[in-house]
C-alpha cells in the first residue's frame, strides 16, 4: 500500500479512550483523523467542535461515505464485533479497542472476518510497546533468571462511577461489557504474561466479588493460572482503588525463575513528570545467573518521553507500530488471534468462578 497518510474514522465516543487517543492520532505523521461516528448527537457535536473532524450519527454510513484506511471502534463491547466485521468487509483495517468483543464467540467472528477480507487488526494492548516490558522478555529470553517457574500479576484501577462520568455506563451491564475488571483490565495482564512467556494459559482457577446489587458484575477477581509450559501464576484485579492511592492504580508484574527474579511495579500514565520526561519506571532484576555476576541485584530506571494521550509513550508506539505493519505490509504487534486468545482465558475464568473448579481454557 503507498501512501503517506492513513485515513482514521473513530467509532463510538460513549468510552473513556476516544478523547486521549486522539493526541496520539495527532501526532503521529502516519495517521490522520477524518471522521467519526456516535448516535448521540450531543457527544457527537462537542467532538467535532474540538478536533474539527467531519461527524456521523452513523457508522455504516460513514464508511460508506468516507474512504477510510483504519477504524477506530470505541463501541459498547457488545457491538465491536458487528462493527469490525462491516469495516473489514469494506478492507476497512481495524484497531478495536480492548478486550475486542463481549465474547469469545464474537471475537472469532472478527478473526474470520480479518482473514477473509485480509486487513489488519490490532486491539489495545499497548504495555507490549512499553520498554520496561521489552527488557523483561529480554532478560527471560536470555535465560537471566533461569526457566520461569512462577508469575504474579495486579491490575486495580479505579472505582465504577468513572464508567458513569464518563458516558460509559454500559461497562457496568454484563451482557454489553462482557464482564467486570477481570475483562476490562485483566486482560492487559493476561496478554502481557502470554507475550513475556512466550507461552498460554492452560488452565484456571478463579474466585469473584461484588459489593453492590447496583450493577451486575464483579468488583474483584482473583485467578490461579497454569501455563501450558509448565509455569504457574496469580492474577488478581479489581476496581476497588482509592482516588489518594498513586496514579489512582496498583500495578505490579513478577516472574520468577530458577535462578533469578524480575519486579516491576508501573506508574503508568506517560504524560506526568517533569521536563520532557515522564515518571520514572523501574525494573528490579535479581539473579544468580554468571552474566549478573558482580551485581547480581539491579535496579534499572526507565525514563520515557512525555507523550500526550492514551498510555504515553507506549500508547504513541502501539499507534505509529499499526501504522507502519499496514503501510509495510506487515503482521502487527497484536493480533486478532492473539485477542481471541486473552478472551479464551478471561471465559474460563468466569466459568471458574461459577463452577468453582479448575477450568481449562479453549484453544
Amino acid at each position: 500500500m503507498q501512501m503517506s497518510q492513513l485515513k482514521v474514522g473513530l467509532i463510538g465516543l460513549g468510552h473513556l479512550h476516544p478523547r486521549q487517543y486522539m493526541p496520539l492520532f495527532e501526532s503521529c505523521p502516519l495517521t490522520r483523523v477524518t471522521a467519526v461516528s456516535e448516535h448521540s448527537e450531543e457527544l457527537l457535536k462537542s467532538f467535532c467542535q474540538d478536533f474539527g473532524v467531519k461527524g456521523y450519527t452513523d457508522y455504516r454510513k460513514m464508511i460508506a461515505e468516507e474512504r477510510l484506511d483504519i477504524a477506530a471502534i470505541f463501541l459498547p463491547h457488545y457491538q465491536c464485533a458487528q462493527a469490525a466485521v462491516e469495516c473489514a468487509r469494506r478492507k476497512i483495517h481495524l484497531l478495536v479497542e480492548k478486550p475486542a468483543a463481549e465474547s469469545a464467540a464474537a471475537a472469532r467472528r472478527i478473526v474470520q472476518a480479518v482473514e477473509e477480507h485480509k486487513v489488519k487488526f490490532t486491539t489495545g494492548y499497548c504495555w507490549r510497546y512499553h520498554p520496561v516490558i521489552a527488557a523483561m522478555k529480554e532478560a527471560i529470553a536470555r535465560g537471566i533468571i533461569g526457566p520461569v517457574m512462577s508469575v504474579e500479576a495486579r491490575l486495580a484501577a479505579g472505582r465504577v462511577d468513572r464508567y458513569i462520568k464518563g458516558n460509559s455506563g454500559w461497562m457496568l451491564e454484563k451482557n454489553k461489557s462482557g464482564g467486570g475488571p477481570m475483562y476490562n483490565l485483566g486482560v492487559h495482564w493476561i496478554d502481557v504474561l502470554g507475550y513475556l512467556l512466550s507461552d498460554r494459559v492452560a488452565e484456571v482457577c478463579a474466585v469473584h466479588t461484588q459489593s453492590s446489587s447496583a450493577y451486575d458484575i464483579e468488583d474483584s477477581s482473583a485467578a490461579l493460572l497454569r501455563f501450558a509450559g509448565g509455569p504457574i501464576g496469580v492474577l488478581t484485579t479489581s476496581y476497588i482503588v482509592p482516588d489518594c492511592f498513586p496514579n489512582g492504580r496498583d500495578l505490579y508484574l513478577g516472574v520468577k525463575g530458577t535462578c533469578g527474579a524480575l519486579s516491576y511495579a508501573p506508574r503508568y500514565e506517560g504524560e506526568k513528570g517533569s521536563g520532557s520526561v515522564s515518571q520514572t519506571d523501574v525494573l528490579e532484576m535479581y539473579s544468580d545467573a554468571e552474566a549478573m555476576a558482580g551485581a547480581s541485584a539491579r535496579q534499572i530506571a526507565f525514563q520515557l518521553d512525555k507523550v500526550s494521550g492514551y498510555s504515553g509513550f507506549m500508547g504513541k508506539a502501539y499507534i505509529e507500530g499499526f501504522a507502519k505493519a499496514i503501510l509495510e505490509d506487515k503482521t502487527p504487534l497484536i493480533t486478532a488471534a492473539e485477542a481471541l486468545d486473552v478472551l479464551n482465558v478471561v471465559e474460563a475464568i468466569y466459568q471458574s468462578g461459577t463452577e468453582k473448579k479448575w477450568i481449562k481454557v479453549q484453544v
